[in-house]
């Protein structure tokens, strides 16, 4: 039985964690101490097939107080396990079809669009900054979420702290805390206009679907509940701009990639980058639940109420899925399908029945739509400190990824540019 509680080398370590602990051990499974419980970590499709059923584990009792109050929200669909997490997930599948992902696709595109032909007058942009507000009008247009142009610089900056700030003890996780509180109030006022009719929108929109969601008891969300659902749609969506910021960083350290890209005619090269991109950089280290009951691992016993986790970074790092894993290479999803329990960047199993995230579409669709546009941009690099630690969670590319558009006039470099070459899984 261990007896280090390894809380604080989470905090340090980051995703270096979780190998440090598997380098410790010679099962098919860690035992450890993670929040003052005993906590065990699998990895493997079958362990994905495992966790997921939800006679084995259950989700919404290991979410500690802090990732409620920042990422998903207090009586979120994450807290809910079951017939009520399934009723509940319904009305997020219902949002997800493929014209209502295209239709997102579409307005976060034309966004993007219209923000890039105004690069050039600035000089230099900051990628990650600038994906995370073209991302978040497009996302509250889908949604129908009224938005000027002077409210989307600070609500873009709230969404990325509701994500930046779920790993981290720190600063980051009071900003964190209060972009919550402030946007629950905002949208829980939204949501109420909607019900008076003092607002109007698309009955189809995620506001009116949220505002007009019943549970199975046949009573309407609170409002703070509907508005914390709308955060978990434009949140995820808005996250997305993490993933932008690393395709901007593969291509470029694999060059190469930019040309695949665009001499792609039928999306085939897109599909397969937006997977790698996903596979390959850092973003959710583990998932965690609770065991339901005693349980039996591959000969090795789970107690009920043990922490449950499962390795997502391992997974998609695991050489018997995924041969020479740590090098960047979409083609080895050309042809490939895509199975429910080996690539788990944001979770595994049906999204219709499990926790697995039902806008994993919308992150793919947006990939293959924006990592296109950015191998077609002409643009320079500017020195700069493009490494992506793995001490920090959630990764980001630490400048940010700052480009300097053709065309643009020359102008100093960014504060804290530095002369520093990519670095990528120095794990």
């Amino acid at each position: 039985m261990p007896l280090l509680d390894t809380t604080l080398l989470l905090l340090l370590e980051g995703y270096a964690w979780l190998p440090a602990r598997w380098r410790e051990t010679q099962g098919e499974m860690v035992h450890t101490r993670l929040m003052g419980q005993r906590a065990v970590v699998l990895r493997g499709p079958d362990a994905v097939r495992f966790f997921y059923d939800d006679n084995h584990v259950q989700r919404a009792p290991a979410l500690p107080e802090p990732i409620k109050s920042t990422l998903f929200g207090h009586g979120a669909v994450h807290t809910l396990d079951q017939a009520a997490h399934r009723a509940r997930k319904g009305m997020f599948m219902s949002l997800m079809t493929p014209e209502s992902v295209a239709a997102l696709v579409g307005e976060t595109t034309a966004a993007w669009d219209a923000a890039v032909a105004t690069w050039p007058d600035r000089g230099h942009v900051v990628l990650f900054d600038e994906a995370a507000r073209v991302i978040t009008r497009g996302a509250c247009r889908w949604a129908g979420i009224p938005l000027t142009e002077e409210e989307t610089e600070p609500l873009a900056a709230d969404l990325v702290a509701l994500v930046d700030g779920f790993g981290s003890p720190g600063p980051r996780h009071w900003r964190a805390r209060a972009a919550r509180r402030r946007r629950e109030a905002w949208l829980a006022g939204l949501v109420e206009d909607v019900r008076r009719g003092a607002l109007r929108v698309p009955d189809t929109s995620a506001l009116a679907v949220a505002a007009r969601h019943r549970e199975p008891d046949g009573e309407l969300l609170a409002p703070r509940i509907a508005a914390v659902e709308l955060l978990n749609l434009v949140r995820p969506t808005v996250a997305v701009s993490w993933f932008v910021t690393f395709a901007a960083h593969a291509l470029h350290c694999w060059p190469v990639n930019r040309v695949r890209l665009t001499e792609d005619t039928d999306g085939t090269y897109a599909e397969a980058f937006a997977h790698e991109v996903r596979r390959f950089y850092p973003f959710a280290p583990f998932v965690a639940g609770k065991a339901v009951k005693d349980l039996t691992w591959k000969g090795e016993q789970i107690l009920a109420d043990w922490l449950v986790l499962l390795d997502v970074w391992g997974q998609n790092h695991d050489p018997a899925l995924w041969p020479n894993p740590c090098a960047f290479d979409p083609r080895r999803f050309i042809g490939r399908e895509i199975g429910p329990y080996d690539l788990i960047p944001q979770g595994g199993g049906d999204p219709a029945a499990g926790h697995r995230c039902p806008g994993e579409p919308v992150a793919v669709g947006l990939l293959e739509a924006l990592a296109p546009r950015l191998a077609r941009l002409d643009y320079t690099v500017p020195e700069q400190d493009l490494t992506v630690s793995p001490y920090r969670i959630p990764a980001r590319v630490a400048s940010g990824f700052v480009l300097r558009p053709a065309g643009a006039a020359v102008t100093p470099e960014p504060v804290g540019a530095e002369r520093r070459r990519p670095s990528v899984h120095p794990l």
